[in-house]
């Protein structure tokens, strides 16, 4: 099977809705091309005295409806096209889900479990260094991804604001709350996830504790999505990580699978009740009512999609399924909530701890919660209209339904000079 690139995927994503939009050519062209990506090298000096370079990359897509907005992720296949192609996702995320941003991304090459704490630190602190040009809270607000945390968002908000002498908390979120971040963002992607597929469960006439669930990815977000659907009624059946994963037809309990893996690393070894191991090919083709993609991208493609048994699909991670693999989800009527609408739970919460920084007050958890479940609820129905009113599917109606505000931002901005 040929490789498709993230930014491959990202395209033919953008160009299958732009044929069903009437926008003028100059118009399509400007929607097709990154804004900027600043490429930096990064000196550390490691516990032993050597000094290594590392490579980083700051990509932002497109800014007509504000401030470019995305997580950075520390990862050996971090490369140039990969954080273009996710800060061109996170631009249509944030438009769908009606947010005043832009998309930004950003990451560095390395393996962060190679890396001390103090390895770490002075790569995080550094990078910040290099990009602080193009960031800040009218700018670019950098968040957490993949391999990073509230603690190195600490490390990128105390390293920004010696750099410009101020206190200008609002420049970076996924913060710890005692940094002023907000509360329930650390669960945020899951719970929007969790949110989108109890909608789709409605939409579908299925009753939720009678659904059955497996999650490829154990990580921050698969963990709160097993938890939070398990305390819903739904039956978890299948979990993986990145070495292998556990199944049991009767139920697995995600509380002791998520505390089985902080004790050994992984959930491949949990034994409990007859469960069984499995492959993480094997786990994408499990008969079960929701699949949950929540690790990498292109995991769900062409050799395998016709394999796939799930009736609902929910796109934790980003760009999980390939445009190939699509047509054949398609085919076989398998509903897929696409990953700029399923995983936006994380940055509306991110946009919400934006809002209370530059206010200087803070909201409950409960208040968190609830205009999360409601910024979500609205996507979904909106999605679900444009995909019933064009006859396509959901992915393509996400994508109209985002890149039109978008295309409006930049018609009523207009082009300067």
């Amino acid at each position: 099977m040929k490789q498709v690139s993230a930014l491959d995927v990202a395209n033919l994503q953008l160009e299958k809705a732009l044929e069903r939009m009437d926008l003028d050519e100059n118009t399509k062209n400007q929607l097709r091309k990154t804004e900027k990506v600043l490429t930096v090298s990064i000196p550390v000096k490691m516990d032993n005295g050597q000094v290594n370079v590392f490579t980083g990359f700051r990509a932002q897509y497109n800014t007509a409806r504000g401030p470019a907005k995305g997580g950075v992720r520390y990862h050996p296949q971090v490369c140039f096209d990969e954080v273009k192609a996710l800060a061109a996702w996170m631009t249509w995320k944030c438009a769908v889900v009606d947010l005043p941003y832009g998309g930004g991304k950003g990451g560095i090459i390395c393996n962060p479990k190679e890396l001390s704490e103090g390895e770490l630190e002075r790569l995080s602190r550094r990078f910040i260094y290099e990009i602080s040009s193009i960031i800040g809270p009218n700018k670019d607000i950098p968040a957490p991804d993949v391999y990073t945390n509230p603690k190195v968002m600490g490390w990128y908000i105390d390293t920004y604001n010696m750099l410009n002498g101020e206190a200008a908390f609002a420049c970076i979120t996924g913060k710890p709350v005692d940094l002023w971040g907000s509360k329930g963002r650390v669960e945020a992607t899951a719970s929007g996830v969790v949110q989108t597929v109890l909608l789709s469960l409605n939409y579908l006439d299925i009753i939720a504790e009678d659904a059955t669930v497996v999650i490829q990815g154990f990580g921050n977000a698969g963990s709160y999505i097993a938890k939070f659907l398990h305390d819903k009624g739904l039956r978890i059946i299948g979990v993986s990580d990145s070495k292998g994963g556990v199944y049991n037809s009767n139920g697995l309990d995600p509380i002791a699978l998520n505390q089985h893996k902080k004790e050994t690393g992984t959930v491949n070894t949990y034994k409990r009740n007859g469960t069984e191991k499995i492959t993480n090919d094997d786990l994408l083709k499990l008969e079960c009512d929701i699949l949950v993609p929540a690790a990498l991208e292109e995991v769900i493609n062409g050799s395998n999609a016709k394999d796939v048994k799930a009736k609902i699909i929910a796109e934790a991670a980003n760009g999980p399924t390939t445009p190939e693999a699509d047509e054949i989800l398609k085919e076989k009527g398998i509903f897929v909530i696409p990953d700029i609408l399923a995983n936006a739970g994380g940055v509306v919460v991110s946009y919400f701890e934006w809002v209370q920084n530059l206010n200087g007050y803070f909201w409950s958890e409960e208040k968190v919660h609830l205009r999360l479940k409601a910024r979500m609820e609205k996507a979904f129905n909106e999605v679900l209209h444009i995909a019933q009113k064009e006859e396509t599917d959901n992915r393509t109606a996400a994508y109209i339904c985002a890149v039109n505000k978008v295309a409006q931002a930049m018609k009523f901005r207009g082009i300067w000079p």
